[in-house]
């Protein structure tokens, strides 16, 4: 064997093992976009949106013309129970006025059982309803302005009660949110331009 056949077998060999650990070589990833951080305060979209200020003010309303037909309904037992004293017990027209009494105190305490719960659950459906639409909005903020993450930043309001304290402690997670993009005013903005949740 000749030294050129050497020689050209050993660069043909060093160009194969180059070759070869270049392209085993992983390219470089490009860097990672940085992550881009906004917040929001779930509980000032509610306390300063105008539709839920119109929600409040109508479950107001509604609850003093229900209030107002209650006291009726409690002036008219407090009657019925002056007139019972004025009536010998026993007598058919003492009876009478007895179940007319216990009828009445029997229709205002459901009355207000049931006004309770009706306020309670119209109340949760519109908080649900609501809070879907505010997810979506920030959402919808959120790609707009190119932010990556968004976090609920709901500073605790002092001074609260023990119980309240522990559950500030479980929940309020954003402790400190420097320069991060607020989008509260504007989630709240657009939540009160859209009108697809009516109270």
């Amino acid at each position: 064997m000749s030294i050129r056949a050497v020689v050209i077998g050993s660069l043909v060999c060093i160009v194969a093992l180059f070759a070869t650990f270049e392209s085993g070589r992983a390219a470089p990833e490009p860097p990672a976009a940085p992550v881009k951080i906004a917040v929001v305060s779930i509980r000032n979209i509610f306390n300063n949106s105008k539709r839920h200020a119109q929600y409040r003010a109508q479950v107001l309303s509604t609850q003093s013309r229900a209030k107002a037909q209650l006291e009726d309904l409690s002036k008219d037992i407090t009657a019925d129970e002056a007139g019972l004293k004025a009536l010998k017990p026993g007598t058919a027209d003492y009876m009478k006025q007895l179940q007319t009494m216990l009828d009445k105190r029997s229709k205002l305490d459901s009355q207000q059982e049931y006004l309770k719960q009706q306020r309670s659950l119209e109340d949760k459906n519109w908080m649900e309803a609501l809070y879907q639409e505010v997810l979506k909005i920030t959402k919808d903020v959120a790609k707009e302005k190119g932010v990556t993450l968004v976090l609920e930043r709901t500073e605790p309001e002092f001074p609260v009660t023990p119980d309240e304290l522990m559950m500030t402690f479980s929940t309020h997670k954003v402790l400190y949110a420097e320069n991060c993009m607020d989008l509260t005013e504007e989630v709240t903005a657009r939540l009160d331009a859209n009108q697809t949740v009516k109270p």
